[in-house]
C-alpha cells in the first residue's frame, strides 16, 4: 500500500478496478459493483462523500458496499486502494508489441450498452482511443438478437445520431458506424439492406441454429458473405472454450473462405478468450486461400478493448501479413476498401 498522502480521485480508482476486472474476464456482477458505486460517487458532492468516509455511513448508500467504501476510504486518504494494488500487481508483464499489433489502427467489433455491452458509447469509444486507436466501429446486435437487446432500424437509426455527435466532439479519433447483423437461415442479415448500405462496417455473425447441418450452414454462410453490404463474417465456427464450451459449427470452410475471397468479405480473427475464433488450422487455411483479416475484440466493456493482443499473437503465429488485415489501414483507406 503506498503511503498516506493528499487525496486520490475515488471515482478515478473505482473506474480502473473495473477496468481491470473486466480486463481480466470477471464475473459481470463484480465489476458491475465497482462501476456502479463510480456512478455513486460520480454524482455525490465531495464534501458529503468526504464526510460520509470519515462517519462510516457510505455502506447506507444503495448501490456501495463494504468492498467499494473501503476503496473510497483509502483512496481518500492518499493511500493506492488494497483492492486496486493487488489487480495492479496481477497484470501480466509488458511486451513489446508484436509486428501484427504495432501495425494495428483500430478495432471493427464492439458492444455498447444499447444492446448486450455494460458501458455507453462515449465511455468505449474513449476507451478504444486512449488505447491508441485511431479508429473504431460501433456494432451491436441486430433486432433477432431479443436476449442482447438488438437494435431495430430505428434504434439504429437513433444512435447513428450519437455518433454524428460524438464524432464531432473526438475529433481526429472516428467512429465507424456499425452493426453486428444476424446472419438468419436463409443466409439473409436481419436488417434493411438500405440501412446497412448507409454504414461504414457490417459484421455478419451466426448466432442460432449453430448445429446446423453442414451443408445447409455452408450455404447459409455463402449467401450472407456474398451480400455486398457485409464486410466482415464474425467469429465464424461459433465455438466457446469457456465453461461449459460449445463446439465448432460444422460447414465446409474452404468454400467458405473461397467466398470471403471472392466477394471481398474479411474473416474476423475474434479475440475474445473464450472464443479465439477461427481455430488454428482454419486460420491457416483462410491464409492460404488468400482472405483478407479482421482482428477484433468482440469488447463488450472498456477492459476488453485490450484483448486485441490475443489475435494480433494467432496472427503473427502464422506469419500473416499485416497488408492482409483490414484494420491495419488507415480510416479513409478502409472505409475506400469497404465501399469498393
Amino acid at each position: 500500500m503506498a503511503k498516506a498522502g493528499a487525496a486520490r480521485d475515488p471515482l478515478a480508482d473505482l473506474q480502473r478496478i473495473a477496468y481491470l476486472l473486466e480486463r481480466a474476464h470477471e464475473a459481470t456482477p463484480r465489476v458491475k459493483a465497482f462501476r456502479t458505486a463510480a456512478s455513486i460517487v460520480e454524482e455525490l458532492p465531495a464534501e458529503e462523500l468526504a464526510a460520509r468516509a470519515n462517519k462510516g455511513t457510505l455502506t447506507d448508500l444503495a448501490g456501495i458496499g463494504d468492498t467499494t467504501s473501503t476503496v473510497i476510504r483509502e483512496s481518500l486518504a492518499g493511500e493506492v486502494p488494497t483492492y486496486l494494488a493487488k489487480l495492479e500487481a496481477a497484470l501480466p508483464p509488458v511486451k513489446n508489441p508484436g509486428r501484427m499489433q504495432a501495425a494495428l489502427k483500430g478495432d471493427l467489433h464492439m458492444h455498447s450498452d444499447w444492446s448486450d455491452g455494460g458501458s455507453p458509447i462515449e465511455e468505449m469509444v474513449t476507451a478504444a482511443r486512449d488505447l491508441g486507436h485511431e479508429y473504431v466501429a460501433l456494432t451491436d446486435h441486430s433486432p433477432r438478437l431479443t436476449v442482447a437487446r438488438g437494435l431495430t432500424a430505428e434504434r439504429l437509426r437513433e444512435q447513428l445520431k450519437i455518433v454524428k455527435q460524438l464524432n464531432k466532439k473526438m475529433a481526429p479519433f472516428r467512429i465507424l458506424t456499425g452493426i453486428e447483423v444476424d446472419i438468419l437461415e436463409d443466409g439473409s442479415l436481419d436488417q434493411e439492406e438500405e440501412l446497412l448500405a448507409e454504414l461504414d462496417v457490417v459484421v455478419a455473425s451466426v448466432h442460432s441454429k449453430l448445429r446446423m447441418d453442414a451443408k445447409q450452414m455452408t450455404e447459409r454462410m455463402v449467401v450472407a458473405v456474398a451480400n455486398p453490404n457485409t464486410d466482415v463474417l464474425g467469429h465464424c465456427t461459433g465455438r466457446l472454450l469457456a465453461g461449459r464450451g460449445r463446439p465448432e459449427s460444422e460447414f465446409d470452410a474452404e468454400m467458405v473462405f473461397e467466398a470471403c475471397k471472392q466477394f471481398g468479405t474479411a474473416v474476423e480473427i475474434n479475440s475474445r478468450p473464450e472464443r479465439l475464433d477461427p481455430p488454428r488450422r482454419l486460420l491457416s487455411l483462410a491464409e492460404e486461400i488468400g482472405c483478407m483479416f479482421s482482428i477484433d475484440t468482440d469488447a463488450h466493456a472498456p477492459g476488453q478493448l485490450e484483448w486485441q493482443v490475443n489475435g494480433c499473437e494467432r496472427a503473427d503465429e502464422i506469419d500473416l501479413d499485416p497488408d492482409r488485415v483490414i484494420n491495419t489501414k488507415t480510416a479513409d483507406d478502409l472505409l475506400e476498401l469497404l465501399a469498393n
